[in-house]
């Protein structure tokens, strides 16, 4: 995480997201602007969070350790969020992890300085009421994706949610990573994971290559997508 000290941007950021209409005094002297680097964590599961946060550009995924210690993909985040909402009513650790697909941008309140005041901050509560109703929404949604949708469909969000573009005539789209840890991000074996890419390669969706799948077509890749894992 690097703090950026560049007054303009953050005022960009706060405007264009209304951010001060989330609160009934003007609080904007202790925000601060948060760039995290890609595959930098925002937060890890059972750490105490020292900000609120407002993400308000790039990418991330949030995933969830379960008991047998294999990870659940939980959703992605690729547009205004809010995070540490739950840890500050509810006073206790993080319980998951949200990393950074690419480089991203937060609004960091630091609690140690404000906790008190926003927690009797009718506004704000309000806002927080709204934020935590959308959350309960969308982990409903997708535990029934993650318990209902075959792999096929899931596997093909996920790779629209994490695959980077190539400087080319096309931008082409590539998938790469390291598949034990996907397969299990999506609650399935390696083994099965293995066989869906087989098998959107035969549809002609991807093309493997040495180390990284191409997506050769990508309307077919965003029909199989439907709605998996999109956020609200």
């Amino acid at each position: 995480m690097k703090k950026i000290y560049d007054s303009k941007k953050l005022d960009e950021y706060i405007q264009k997201n209304n951010i001060e209409d989330f609160f009934s005094h003007d609080i904007k002297s202790v925000m601060e602007l948060l760039l995290f680097k890609k595959n930098e964590y925002i937060c890890r599961e059972n750490e105490i969070l020292h900000y609120l946060y407002f993400f308000v550009e790039g990418k991330a995924k949030v995933y969830t350790t379960l008991s047998n210690g294999k990870s659940l993909l939980l959703t992605f985040y690729n547009g205004f969020e809010v995070m540490g909402d739950v840890e500050l009513v509810r006073s206790q650790k993080t319980f998951s992890n949200v990393q950074v697909i690419e480089d991203s941008y937060c609004i960091g309140i630091p609690l140690e300085k404000i906790r008190t005041r926003l927690l009797h901050d009718a506004t704000f509560l309000s806002f927080i009421c709204d934020s935590l109703a959308h959350k309960l929404a969308r982990l409903a949604q997708n535990s029934s994706i993650n318990l209902l949708y075959p792999l096929e469909n899931r596997l093909a969000s996920y790779i629209l949610a994490i695959g980077e573009r190539v400087e080319d005539e096309e931008k082409t789209m590539i998938f790469q990573g390291n598949l034990t840890e996907i397969s299990e991000l999506l609650g399935t074996s390696y083994r099965h994971l293995l066989r869906t890419l087989n098998i959107l390669c035969d549809k002609g969706v991807l093309e493997k290559q040495d180390s990284y799948f191409k997506v050769i077509d990508e309307p077919l890749l965003q029909e199989l997508a439907a709605d998996v894992y999109k956020q609200n």
